[in-house]
């Protein structure tokens, strides 16, 4: 009895448990995903949500197969073509969509506590990829159509590869000198610097591809490629910067529409951008070619005598 009386007299038995909002959402977290398991649960519903993830990872797999699908005809291709500008051009492609792949998989380290420094790193490498392919496309398609000398490949890849180390080191310098998180979004620290540094970014993307479209429609239309897939790509980049240049003004200000038109971009640009500049730029370059081929498949045949019937 005296044994029963000094449990019940306990002051363990009279202290409540506190309410652990992270322990009760783990408890939710492993009753929602015993199906799953809890790691798989948070990879896909946690931080963005089922929708948001599932579309990221859907869509660069989906790429990254279709250029696995082509590649052994892509390489075929690309020796006969001998284009410097073209082999260059889809080795990049390759790297980043690999990069972007990555980024898409793990987006739940934006959200996992210490991944910030691997997310934040993974996203600068994988933005600025992005970001070279933008820079390169649009300088080897304003130098004509498929130009395919070393001195107009090394010229373009020394320009896009300095405007991208210039924006690389302002970046990694507001990451690790200023501890400012550009790649972490959240409403709950909204980091107003790093709002201003978007909205720079983005207007100055804006602004060129806004010159671009200018010209087109100006006397030195001459001057661009007339090729309709390159206005095409020039008019859908100008419209996705200019709303995200609109999404990271309002976001500035503390609009919480800004905050997600700002991340139904970002999701458009890594989920569609890729396949853009692969029809705006490779695709029509992998037609041709098919096409040569042919015309000298039909050569080889005529003089051989293949269709000599044909003319009796």
């Amino acid at each position: 009895m005296r044994a029963l009386e000094g449990i019940t007299e306990s002051p363990f038995s009279l202290i409540p448990l506190p309410e652990n909002p992270s322990f009760n959402s783990s408890l939710t977290t492993q009753k929602s995903g015993d199906f799953f398991g809890p790691r798989l649960y948070n990879w896909l519903f946690e931080c963005h949500g089922f929708l948001h993830n599932v579309f990221l990872i859907l869509c660069s797999c989906a790429f990254v197969l279709y250029l696995a699908f082509q590649a052994k005809k892509s390489f075929s291709k690309l020796s006969n073509g001998r284009s410097y500008i073209m082999i260059a051009y889809y080795g990049c492609l390759w790297l980043v969509s690999m990069l972007n792949l990555a980024w898409c998989i793990f987006q739940s380290w934006e959200c996992a506590s210490g991944k910030e420094v691997a997310w934040n790193i993974l996203s600068l490498f994988t933005t600025s990829g992005m970001l070279f392919l933008e820079v390169s496309l649009v300088a080897f398609l304003y130098q004509g159509n498929y130009a395919s000398g070393l001195e107009a490949l090394t010229r373009t890849f020394v320009v896009s590869g300095l405007i991208v180390g210039v924006d690389i080191l302002l970046k990694a310098i507001y990451l690790f000198g200023f501890g400012i998180p550009l790649f972490i979004d959240s409403t709950e620290h909204p980091y107003h610097v790093k709002w201003g540094l978007w909205v720079i970014h983005r207007l100055v993307l804006t602004a060129v591809y806004g010159l671009i479209l200018f010209m087109y429609h100006s006397k030195w239309r001459e001057r661009l490629p007339a090729r309709p897939a390159f206005y095409k790509y020039i008019v859908i980049m100008c419209i996705l910067n200019t709303l995200a240049l609109f999404a990271c003004v309002l976001t500035g200000n503390g609009a919480s529409f800004g905050f997600w038109l700002y991340g139904a971009t970002i999701v458009c640009y890594h989920a569609l951008y890729l396949p853009l500049i692969y029809i705006t730029f490779l695709a029509d370059f992998f037609l041709e070619e098919d096409m040569h081929l042919d015309n000298v498949y039909y050569s080889e045949m005529k003089d051989a005598g293949f269709f000599d019937a044909d003319w009796e």
